[in-house]
């Protein structure tokens, strides 16, 4: 797990020292090593590209695994950010057409794998990653991402010079990036809560699509050459005909290759322990890997909040682990959420727990942590997946009619309800057409008619009438089958996991220099499940995570079934209106001044919800003051830059 940067220039004397700064905004990501390389790129040019790279050493701690990595018989480089899960398979098979791995770990294994085989090995990856490999014969570049985008990648385009790195930060600190805000991004940020790929805040600055690769030459330093990532990976899938007792036996096998796979590093591993079933299930899966497993469960002190601490301790009872907890009082987590607004590399409203939890787990002596996350997405966890099929029962009969008269009626029908619950409700009626909508639409922070208070309006932006990119959401339709479930799951996979919950978990992990690996979001065990009838993930009258459980209840005790779900709760709503409320006021005064928004409508927006507080959730008013903490360290508002952590 590392950073990676560099450029493509056509001025030489540029491109070293700006990769070299983009290294040192991102010395969190690596603070074991760093290195630096320069290539010439494309024939008949004086273009280069020089590669940084910053190392938080987990496999092979020795100088074998420093990078950028050159290949000694081609003279290929490699940056590399990641873990790849089945390096010692693709060694074998290495060694088998001749080719020789001299380290231990896996970056040399997947820069002569991609020597050997050339863009065609990145379909034989299970990993997270994200890389640059330069192929010194044809002087040009490939990127490439994992098929889930578990690990970030930005990049950006400006006349004489190709940008990318790990974080949008490092992007910026090269100084040849502008900071330009992006209404459209700021939109897509405002609707769902984090800005929805392939959109940041900045203009310029734009996420390499999850689960894809592409080949950079020298012309995309000349801005003209727009980039065309080639997908190497798609959600699978339904296979109809499939029965639960053969599946089960399947996800229980790939769920225990994948387990000793992501079980391997040369530093401490723990796991992030609830009182849930998810990480129950990984804890448990890892004990069988690791019979010196240490799990780490954090709460607070505070008779009004709920936490997972006895619950948690519980399992690791039963499961035999070394168990710690961390617990932080009332003050010491009102710190933390200034340090997490101050550490974002973007802003979002998700993260604050896994910044937290992160921290706790660093301090504890942990390097690697395994976390449960992707569970709800994959097995069928989040209400949505009940409520959406439901809801759109309701919906079709008004389907087909115009929207106009849809609105009306739904005007006429919801006018009882209270203001905010009115418009949403009127907003789902009058908008919907399929589960997809439905879904999209429940997931919203802000809607419609907020946006268009502020004076943004998804038409005017390019944007689809979901607020996402028009690909995007094309993309999310033709892929919708009969199969609500499986449609739901990949909704969720591509949008609230992609866009917010894995950002937010590297972001906010590796502020801390600490690595965070997801087992349910290998791609055997995603190609395993996902393929899966909706009506075995949740058969009728059946619980929710329906097949989970089921392998679940072979490695756990039945109580960890029964609890009631609690989660790590925060206060944040009370925080932002009392301890922290001149440091809020002072962000919606930054965001007022944003030119994406009108000021006016901020404010009132904002007074709003003060007016309005023990009526209002906390999702709108933090993602109001999340923006702006953001924009007050962007130069041009307010601040001298995100520099880092």
């Amino acid at each position: 797990m590392c950073g990676i940067c560099g450029i493509i220039g056509t001025d030489p004397r540029q491109v070293e020292p700006a990769v070299r700064t983009m290294m040192r905004a991102m010395v969190h990501r690596g603070p074991d090593d760093e290195g630096y390389e320069q290539r010439p790129i494309g024939p008949g040019t004086s273009a280069v590209a020089g590669l940084g790279f910053r190392r938080l050493a987990i496999l092979d701690l020795s100088p074998a695994g420093h990078q950028p990595m050159v290949n000694p018989d081609t003279g290929d480089v490699l940056v590399f950010n990641g873990e790849i899960y089945n390096f010692r398979d693709l060694r074998t098979r290495l060694a088998g057409e001749g080719i020789e791995v001299r380290s231990s770990g896996d970056t040399e294994v997947l820069l002569k794998a991609v020597s050997h085989w050339g863009e065609k090995a990145i379909d034989l990856l299970d990993g997270m990653f994200a890389f640059a490999f330069y192929e010194a014969r044809g002087r040009r570049i490939l990127l490439a991402r994992d098929h889930v985008g578990i690990k970030p990648l930005y990049v950006a385009q400006v006349r004489g010079a190709f940008v990318f790195a790990s974080e949008v930060r490092a992007v910026l600190s090269s100084g040849i990036v502008p900071g330009d805000v992006d209404p459209a991004g700021i939109a897509t940020f405002l609707a769902y809560g984090a800005p929805q790929d392939p959109f940041t805040i900045h203009r310029g600055i734009r996420s390499f699509p999850s689960g894809s690769f592409c080949w950079i030459d020298a012309g995309a330093a000349d801005g003209d050459a727009a980039l065309r990532p080639t997908r190497f990976w798609n959600y699978p899938r339904v296979d109809a005909a499939a029965t639960e007792a053969e599946e089960l036996e399947r996800i229980r096998d790939s769920l225990l290759v994948v387990m000793r796979d992501q079980s391997v590093a040369d530093v401490p591993v723990g796991v992030f322990l609830s009182g849930g079933i998810d990480s129950a299930v990984i804890a448990a899966k890892a004990r069988k890997c690791m019979p010196s497993l240490r799990t780490h469960a954090v709460g607070f002190e505070s008779g009004s909040l709920k936490d997972e601490r006895a619950a948690a301790a519980a399992t690791a009872r039963a499961l035999g682990t070394t168990h710690s907890q961390t617990v932080l009082d009332h003050s010491r987590i009102t710190q933390l959420w200034r340090d997490w607004l101050a550490a974002a590399d973007r802003p979002s409203i998700d993260g604050l727990n896994t910044f937290i939890v992160s921290g706790a787990v660093k301090a504890d002596g942990m390097t690697v942590a395994l976390s449960g996350l992707g569970a709800d997405e994959l097995f069928g966890g989040y209400p949505q997946f009940q409520s959406v099929p439901a809801l759109y029962r309701w919906l079709r009969p008004f389907v087909g009619l115009p929207h106009g008269l849809r609105r009306a009626a739904a005007s006429a029908l919801f006018a009882p309800l209270r203001s905010n619950r009115r418009v949403r409700a009127v907003e789902i009626l009058a908008g919907c057409d399929s589960p997809l909508d439905v879904l999209l639409r429940i997931r919203r922070v802000f809607t419609d008619a907020d946006l268009a208070g502020l004076g943004l309006r998804s038409a005017d932006l390019g944007l689809s009438r979901h607020w996402l990119a028009a690909e995007e959401y094309g993309q999310l339709a033709r892929d919708a089958t009969p199969d609500t479930f499986h449609t739901i799951s990949e909704a969720e996979m591509r949008l609230y996991l992609g866009n917010t919950v894995l950002r937010d978990a590297d972001a906010n992990s590796m502020a801390h220099s600490l690595e965070v690996r997801v087992p349910f979001l290998s791609r055997q065990l995603i190609e395993c499940v996902a393929r899966l009838p909706g009506s075995m993930h949740l058969p009728r009258d059946g619980e929710q995570k329906h097949l989970l459980r089921q392998i679940g209840r072979q490695v756990l005790p039945e109580e960890v079934f029964q609890r009631p779900k609690t989660g790590f709760s925060l206060p944040i709503g009370q925080w932002m209106y009392g301890g922290l409320r001149d440091e809020c006021d002072a962000a919606i005064e930054t965001l007022a001044a944003c030119p994406a928004v009108d000021a006016a409508a901020v404010r009132a927006k904002w007074r709003w919800f003060i007016d309005n507080r023990h009526r209002t959730y906390w999702d709108r008013p933090l993602a109001m003051v999340a923006l702006g903490s953001y924009l007050r360290r962007v130069p041009g508002f307010g601040g001298p830059g995100l520099g880092g952590v």
